[in-house]
């Protein structure tokens, strides 16, 4: 009779992780920061509460909405919609380059994935209502400056995922077109470019979903658009014409978004 095999030893119990208390403990400080009076913003919830009514008769002066002031808002929002296309189609193009230039798959080299990782950083740190003030100031009141600032604003977004997708892609098409003689721009083209291209259309199509948001706000500054008409009827409390670009925007926005998620569904 053979021996019996002896049982197997228990792997010891892993030693539990202070990660999870510390991290709760660093919330809990931040968040004790933030609201404290003497170092934060001064947050007290029961003045909170207390001033929930303050604005109860400004928002009852929006209802019901001036559906006859709608008509109004038609070429405003056309406008808007020429805005968020013409920047997305002008800052998605320039953002394809860029990004195969910020990837350290595609880049030429060290340098030029330095500068344009630190170009692309500089980009996405200023808000797109900070570039439509500059380019207001610089160009004047109209929808010019809200196309500018939204091109920055879809090359900072746009190349910024594209480069990390082109950073996570298979190597094996571009070991073989290389060892085919292909030169670099070659490689991209038929190598890189196909694995990307779905992912790219993707997130154009996302930056246009943006565009739509962010033309709303520019407008405020005088960027064009719908949002100039509403800071317009803001300023002469208009408030039953102000509900009126609400509920537009709002359906506008939603209908925007659910083609856009639809499209991105079939394209990745």
């Amino acid at each position: 009779m053979t021996a019996a095999a002896p049982a197997k030893a228990r792997p010891p119990r892993p030693r539990p992780s202070l990660l999870a208390p510390a991290g709760l403990v660093l919330f809990v400080a931040i968040t004790w920061w933030a609201a404290s009076e003497e170092l934060g913003i001064g947050f007290d919830v029961g003045e909170l509460v207390g001033n929930l009514t303050r604005g109860a008769d400004i928002l009852a002066e929006f209802f019901p909405p001036n559906w006859s002031f709608l008509p109004a808002t038609v070429e405003p929002m056309l406008e808007t919609f020429a805005m968020a296309v013409l920047a997305g189609l002008i800052g998605c193009a320039i953002a394809l380059p860029v990004a195969f230039l910020a990837s350290r798959v595609t880049a030429p080299g060290p340098i030029t994935y330095a500068i344009n990782r630190s170009l692309m950083s500089v980009v996405r740190a200023l808000p797109d209502i900070l570039y439509a003030l500059v380019f207001v100031a610089a160009l004047g009141i109209g929808p010019l400056p809200g196309i500018l600032a939204l091109v920055f604003f879809n090359v900072g977004v746009v190349a910024k995922l594209l480069s990390e997708t082109i950073d996570g892609v298979d190597r094996g098409p571009i070991e073989a077109a290389r060892a085919t003689g292909a030169n670099r721009l070659q490689t991209v083209r038929w190598a890189v470019l196909p694995q990307v291209l779905p992912n790219y259309v993707a997130y154009s199509l996302y930056a246009f979903e943006l565009n739509v948001r962010a033309s709303f706000v520019i407008g405020i500054v005088g960027a064009g658009g719908i949002g100039n008409l509403l800071n317009t009827e803001r300023r002469f409390f208009n408030y039953d014409n102000l509900s009126v670009i609400v509920i537009e925007i709002f359906v506008f926005v939603m209908l925007i978004e659910i083609v856009s998620i639809w499209l991105r569904r079939r394209l990745v």
